[in-house]
């Protein structure tokens, strides 16, 4: 009995923590979408009017220029090519997945971020009961594997072996599958996808699952590539587990 309550439990606590998230990008996307359109518009208006003026423009106008268009860099606005990147949004439902699993992981990459009032004020609420609710989870998930590991170890344990070098055997287990499986692989699949080398692909799965998040390096991003639709949302998913994964490794 125990056991199935347990089992309810944990898919109560996955499937809300999922809810979580999805609802949450929801109103990130209602709440920030606009605001971005209308951004990319002004930036393609500042790009036309500089293109049609720029012999004429002053030592002022230029600088003036420069500086609006690191602003609207920075906001992740590119006023790169053509008219239909303004309908290209960082907000879509995919994008704002990930923008919510990186604010309750911590990882917080900083490049996707609310801008408009409504968006702040509910990220705080939003980040304040989501990360708890992320640490129960990842919790969870590292005690469903780290049951796995005592299963391992009983069935050690019965071949004859010391308990001593199960638990040595179990942690490099998990240590060298996890770097496997969390570390190389995708950054071969970064590699790939991405452009980047295989040494970024490292770094920037390190730099994420550690949560450090720097932010120069994001998936989904670079202007000019093409990503197949739920791109982001698989690599949301494998954070997730990463951070499950690395949890567990604190268990162990």
């Amino acid at each position: 009995k125990a056991m199935c309550s347990g089992k309810l439990q944990t898919g109560l606590l996955v499937a809300g923590y999922f809810v979580y998230l999805l609802v949450g990008a929801a109103v990130f996307q209602a709440l920030e979408r606009t605001t971005e359109k209308q951004e990319k518009i002004a930036a393609a208006q500042m790009k036309e009017a500089f293109l049609q003026n720029f012999t004429r423009l002053t030592v002022v106008e230029m600088e003036q220029f420069m500086k609006n268009l690191t602003e609207a860099i920075q906001n992740g606005v590119y006023p790169v090519g053509n008219e239909s990147q303004i309908e290209d949004s960082n907000w879509d439902f995919s994008n704002s997945f990930f923008f919510a699993g990186t604010v309750v992981s911590t990882i917080g990459y900083g490049t996707l971020r609310p801008k408009t009032a409504g968006g702040q004020i509910f990220c705080v609420f939003f980040a304040l009961f989501g990360i708890p609710l992320n640490i129960v989870f990842l919790h969870r998930v590292g005690k469903m594997l780290s049951l796995l590991c005592k299963k391992l170890g009983k069935f050690l344990y019965e071949k004859g072996m010391r308990k001593k070098k199960i638990k040595f055997l179990t942690l490099l287990f998990f240590l060298a599958t996890g770097i496997l499986v969390f570390l190389c692989l995708p950054s071969l699949f970064f590699q790939i996808t991405e452009g980047w080398s295989y040494s970024e692909g490292i770094y920037f799965a390190f730099i994420t699952l550690s949560t450090i998040g720097f932010g120069d390096y994001v998936v989904g991003k670079q202007p000019g590539r093409s990503y197949f639709s739920y791109y982001r949302t698989l690599v949301a998913i494998w954070i997730l587990f990463g951070l499950a994964w690395i949890a567990l490794l604190f268990n162990l």
